[in-house]
């Protein structure tokens, strides 16, 4: 399917979404990444930028670049913004911990603790106000379970949660020059396209250095077995490491119980 095609797709089925659930107005939490970008620029053109409320979320590890270009992207969609720091509550839970005797939250616990300080800001804004809260995940990050169960899986639907991570960056190049094609300012900033991917939820944290595979690779590897049939042996025999093709598949089965926990997302075949 061509970029075009699946970013059509994507904002057929928010509409559809939204209007049986009975929303106007989308919370979107900004973090300066592809994925939010994508996330935010669907919800402007689907119900309007003035229905569209972005939250930027900064934490103890949130570089000011991504600040940057969260506000670059929302100001080139003509979006309303907040900003909401998350270190004080992220703080707080450090220390109710600390006093329970549970030690300093390092490692796993503190990244997954971020990411629910977060989704704890966007529900209650989502709460107080009537918005929907839109999950900005992918299905390169689903299938591997690099997310936070209860945090950034939150959301009451999934606009590219059936697209692969190297297709949101396909379909955000394709919007931008779209924009581009009609004298407009290409709304997501060319800095998120090139950038690594992070969380931001540890010093110097890439993704795909977390991952130890690229998203490329990671790509073509769950496609080919997840969407065309090829087996393990299969995938060995087109080329992929042994080594990454086990690891990838056993990390994918051992995710299950996450991805039964994740909003909806388009019913659409993407891959055929």
């Amino acid at each position: 399917m061509r970029a075009n095609d699946m970013y059509e797709a994507c904002a057929d089925a928010l509409r559809a979404y939204a209007e049986g659930a009975g929303f106007t107005d989308m919370v979107v939490g900004l973090s300066g990444g592809i994925d939010s970008s994508v996330i935010a620029v669907l919800c402007a053109d689907v119900f309007g930028p003035d229905h569209v409320h972005g939250v930027m979320l900064p934490g103890p590890y949130s570089t000011e670049h991504s600040l940057d270009d969260a506000r670059e992207l929302a100001d080139n969609l003509g979006i309303e913004t907040h900003v909401v720091s998350i270190c004080e509550p992220f703080e707080a839970f450090e220390a109710v911990l600390r006093r329970s005797g549970c030690g300093k939250l390092s490692g796993t616990a503190s990244e997954n603790t971020q990411a629910r300080c977060r989704t704890v800001v966007l529900m209650a804004l989502s709460n107080a106000n009537g918005w929907m809260l839109v999950n900005t995940g992918n299905r390169s990050e689903s299938m591997m379970g690099y997310s936070t169960l209860y945090g950034d899986t939150a959301g009451a639907f999934a606009p590219i949660g059936g697209l692969y991570k190297t297709d949101v960056y396909a379909i955000a190049r394709w919007r931008n020059e779209r924009a581009e094609r009609d004298g407009q300012v290409p709304p997501i900033p060319e800095h998120v396209l090139v950038k690594p991917p992070s969380a931001e939820l540890a010093p110097g944290q890439e993704d795909e250095k977390s991952m130890g595979i690229d998203y490329p690779t990671l790509d073509r590897m769950l496609i080919a077995h997840f969407e065309h049939g090829v087996s393990e042996n299969g995938l060995v025999e087109a080329g992929f490491n042994r080594a990454d093709v086990e690891r990838v598949l056993a990390k994918v089965r051992s995710q299950a119980f996450k991805r039964a926990l994740e909003p909806p997302y388009p019913d659409v075949k993407f891959y055929q």
